[in-house]
């Protein structure tokens, strides 16, 4: 064949019905956007509207169809944003509320005109009149002044219009309303009554903690200690108290401040709100480190000192080998300590376990032991020391909740003492412990003050006469007791 020759093209046979058929155009259509948008068509929510099913005579309909389909890309894009920016990150993000949403029939009439946007107010009269400087308008019978019952009305009706919008006035659209002073004054009394009412329970909604429950700000530090890897998972509620929620956690891999974290951890998040623990203020106002601190008006400041009152007691504990919770880190007001327990099952406590009367009596020898370690070598008060708040755990008698604990110097120290000892006696003494001592054998034992009274009033009195001479000694001084003159080391009891 000759290179130069005509090319031999076979011709397809199409008839002119075929050419100008509209399907083939369709289809020719939507081969070429699937090449040039996949994407695109593949997020397309239903078919396209054609001209098959609707009447496309009228330019607002097609207008509305283009804007469809322009959503729908819109929204298309926006998925693929997602998708990009959420990965496999545990907390995502939504543009939910930025997809455009068309209804195809629109019920909205294009006569509504709102009156607020017009210079015209109808709840003010045609021509309002404006009160001279003298008081009054007009002369003789038609004298009208600045209190006339029908200006006033309209004015009153008017001033509703600075109510709160929460407060529902109504609609008084081509109505010449007119509200006496009564009325009004009645009206703007409950406005700000709801207002205040509303404001009340929106800060107690979302700046407080409640029980079993945790407002937004403890929620997001959580969040955030689970997405750093300090934390893996968060199970549950634990344990509900006056002044915190516990709850339970398994550690994470990341370490702290040089830290190895526990596998399960105990969060304990302190209540906003003082309502169940009201007198919590006499335990830290009165604390020499945290006295210049302490701002009863601001209770969140206070809740944050509370935390790190128990962080600081619970790490002199720690370093005297007292048997305790171990502080992992402290975030504002929530503190993560080490578990008490095995398996999401805390430790019971002493009051929920049955021992026998060897265990009985070495549990006692365990608290005797801990209460003067705690007073002589951390120099601390547990203030709270009962049945409630010492834990069984592998065969020895755990401390937890010191967050109220206090030194010896403080004001009120040595009647909290006195207070714990008595819960320690009465409890093992109904448990059947016959070495176990009475509550002024044991303060003594504690303390090694050797107070000598005959009865419980005279023990008390001579308590209260030696903080009284503690605090003299501050007030002069301007310093605190190293410790209460006593007469030696208190004797340390062993089984």
């Amino acid at each position: 064949q000759c290179p130069w020759g005509a090319r031999n093209t076979t011709s397809i046979s199409c008839s002119l019905a075929d050419v100008m058929s509209e399907q083939l155009a369709k289809e020719l259509q939507l081969e070429e956007e699937s090449a040039a948008f996949p994407e695109v068509v593949a997020a397309a929510e239903g078919p396209f509207i054609t001209g098959e099913n609707i009447d496309t005579s009228s330019d607002l309909m097609l207008a509305q169809m283009l804007q469809m389909e322009f959503d729908r890309e819109y929204d298309a894009q926006l998925r693929r944003e997602e998708k990009k920016i959420n990965g496999d990150s545990k907390v995502s993000i939504s543009f939910e509320n930025y997809r455009k949403v068309h209804p195809y029939d629109s019920d909205s009439s294009e006569d509504e005109v709102d009156w607020q946007d017009t210079r015209h107010d109808p709840y003010r009269a045609d021509k309002p009149t404006t009160t001279p400087r003298k008081g009054f308008t007009g002369k003789g019978k038609d004298i009208t002044t600045k209190h006339d019952e029908v200006v006033c009305g309209r004015k009153n009706t008017a001033r509703m219009e600075n109510f709160a919008p929460e407060f529902q006035v109504g609609d008084g659209i081509g109505m010449d309303l007119k509200l006496s002073n009564q009325v009004f004054n009645a009206l703007k009394q409950h406005a700000y009554s709801e207002e205040r009412r509303s404001a009340r329970l929106h800060e107690k909604k979302e700046h407080s903690t409640a029980e079993k429950a945790v407002d937004p700000k403890t929620r997001l530090l959580l969040y955030k200690m689970v997405n750093a890897g300090m934390l893996e998972t968060i199970t549950g509620c634990i344990s509900t108290g006056k002044e915190s929620v516990v709850f339970h956690a398994y550690g994470g891999t990341s370490t702290t401040e040089d830290k190895v974290i526990p596998p399960e951890c105990a969060i304990k998040v302190f209540k906003t709100t003082l309502n169940e623990f009201k007198n919590r203020d006499k335990y830290i106002k009165d604390d020499y480190r945290f006295k210049d601190r302490f701002s009863k008006l601001n209770p969140r400041k206070i809740i944050r000192m509370w935390a790190e009152k128990e962080m600081h007691n619970l790490t002199r504990m720690q370093n005297a080998g007292i048997p305790c919770p171990q502080v992992v880190i402290l975030k504002k007001h929530i503190l993560v300590m080490s578990f008490i327990g095995q398996d999401q099952v805390p430790a019971p406590k002493l009051k929920d376990v049955t021992l026998s009367s060897e265990d009985m009596k070495k549990a006692y020898y365990q608290i005797l032991n801990m209460m003067q370690q705690l007073y002589k070598g951390c120099n601390l008060v547990h203030a709270d020391l009962s049945e409630y708040n010492m834990l069984w755990h592998n065969g020895k008698v755990w401390l937890i909740d010191v967050s109220q604990s206090v030194e010896p110097t403080h004001p009120h120290g040595l009647e909290f003492l006195f207070r714990d000892c008595r819960n320690v006696s009465q409890f093992f003494q109904k448990g059947g412990v016959a070495e176990a001592l009475n509550e002024r054998e044991l303060f003594n034992a504690v303390s090694g003050l050797n107070i000598t009274a005959d009865n419980e009033v005279d023990f008390q009195a001579e308590i209260e006469a030696l903080e009284k001479m503690n605090e003299d000694h501050v007030q002069n001084h301007g310093k605190k007791l190293s410790m209460f003159s006593s007469d030696g080391d208190p004797p340390i009891y062993n089984e």
